[in-house]
């Protein structure tokens, strides 16, 4: 067993890991330990949950806090923690802590998970994410004790308020606090909305990006490319986002902002998104496809691939090379671009149409804004992830699975060429 994993590509042993975790996941969660007393839980629902969790979405079967016991609930958390981080960097830091040191394969492992040029400083990095990721997460707790302290025991808020800062620092919309609520009964807690998210913003930017923050002591001039692009796609998008869901539904600009951020890949809602109109839900699917940012907790075809892809269409038709702050933008990055962003289309355009098969009483803007939350992570809803049958299910498995790897490294999978060997003369094809 040990020989038949270190003959595997980083690729593929990255997808493996993934999978053995939700399986693992799913297990723990339907054992009685985990299922509150009177509660039946059918194992496709504990799959699809643990589905979710890793994969730091969100979408729900059962509603969490109704269904897990405190310990399932803990459970719960920390398999949006380990799909938060990823099960490469899980793995590393539980080696860090035993002493032992890591091999090449694991090193390379890391990187290619990590999204990193280099194999170069891999264990300081893991180290920095998992300091980052403590330090973030028990400042969200403690901001989060101020809020539910007032509405709940204060043992019981100090879960709610941990598992809530893991939750959106993960980017996973999941909650405890049942219903089927979300975050509805504090759409107007000014407080709880802007730690929210705060943690949504730092969890979606990436490690790479907050650790150039920290580092530079947040001076822009001293921001790589890949950065400063970052932050500026990301305020962009929210700023764009606020403003259009102001404009099409009855929210509050708090709401309109809130939700303009948790689209972003979080997945938590202060208003029932069953109420906004198609106009809404198409600007909540946009953000949703395009997600956060690589090297971070969330999906999507991230913000750097957007931007290239604006780049490269701005530079063909100007006739201009493709450049941003005073760089040049590599050749080969919006044919990469574009090919995550075809791939992603075709798994949500193919996820959709799969689900109106499945589930023919579900409008395809309802099935178009459930396949694109599940393929972002995000764990947004209309409202119809509770009646999905399980055929349904097991395809949102699926999407929710190919999203949190992401389409290029799901299609490479198979793919061990060492490089074509025979050249062709270059044909012509019209363009346009």
């Amino acid at each position: 067993m040990k020989r038949l994993f270190r003959t595997q590509s980083p690729v593929r042993l990255i997808a493996l890991g993934f999978a053995m975790v939700i399986l693992l996941g799913s297990v723990l969660l339907i054992l009685p330990f985990s299922v509150r007393e009177g509660v039946d839980l059918a194992y496709i629902d504990a799959l699809y949950t643990s589905t979710s969790a890793v994969c730091v979405t969100g979408l729900i079967a059962v509603d969490a806090g109704d269904t897990f016991t405190p310990l399932g609930q803990f459970i719960l958390a920390m398999l949006i923690q380990v799909g938060g981080l990823g099960v490469t960097s899980v793995g590393a830091g539980i080696i860090l802590a035993t002493g032992r040191k890591l091999d090449l394969k694991g090193r390379n492992l890391i990187r290619e998970a990590s999204n990193l040029d280099s194999g170069k400083g891999v264990m300081r990095f893991i180290k920095n994410v998992l300091l980052t990721t403590l330090i973030i997460e028990s400042t969200g707790a403690a901001l989060n004790f101020i809020v539910f302290c007032q509405d709940y025991p204060p043992l019981k808020a100090l879960g709610i308020s941990l598992f809530h800062s893991v939750a959106a620092f993960n980017n996973s919309g999941f909650d405890i606090l049942g219903n089927l609520q979300n975050l509805i009964p504090y759409r107007d807690d000014v407080l709880l909305n802007l730690i929210t998210c705060g943690l949504i913003f730092f969890g979606g930017i990436g490690f790479l990006v907050i650790r150039e923050m920290w580092s530079h002591k947040f001076r822009w001039k001293k921001y790589s490319m890949h950065a400063k692009i970052v932050l500026t796609v990301s305020a962009a998008l929210i700023v764009v986002g606020t403003l259009l869901l102001k404009l099409t539904e009855d929210v509050t600009w708090l709401g309109a902002f809130f939700h303009s951020v948790s689209a972003r890949t979080a997945g938590f809602s202060t208003y029932p998104l069953g109420n906004f109109s198609n106009a809404g839900l198409l600007v909540l699917t946009v953000l949703m496809f395009i997600g956060a940012s690589p090297g971070s907790t969330g999906g999507g075809v991230k913000t750097s691939t957007f931007f290239v892809l604006i780049q490269g269409i701005k530079a063909a038709a100007t006739n201009k090379s493709e450049k941003a702050f005073r760089h040049a933008i590599p050749k080969d990055a919006f044919r990469k671009a574009a090919v995550v962003t075809l791939l992603a289309l075709a798994v949500v355009v193919t996820g959709t149409w799969l689900m109106v098969v499945m589930e023919p009483e579900v409008s395809l803007m309802d099935a178009l804004f459930e396949i694109t939350s599940a393929f972002g992570t995000v764990g947004l809803s209309t409202g119809i992830t509770t009646g999905l049958g399980v055929d349904a299910k097991l395809l949102s498995i699926l999407v929710m699975y190919i999203g949190r790897l992401g389409p290029l490294t799901v299609a490479s999978l198979w793919y061990f060429s060492p490089g074509e060997r025979v050249s062709f003369p270059e044909g012509n094809v019209a363009i346009g």
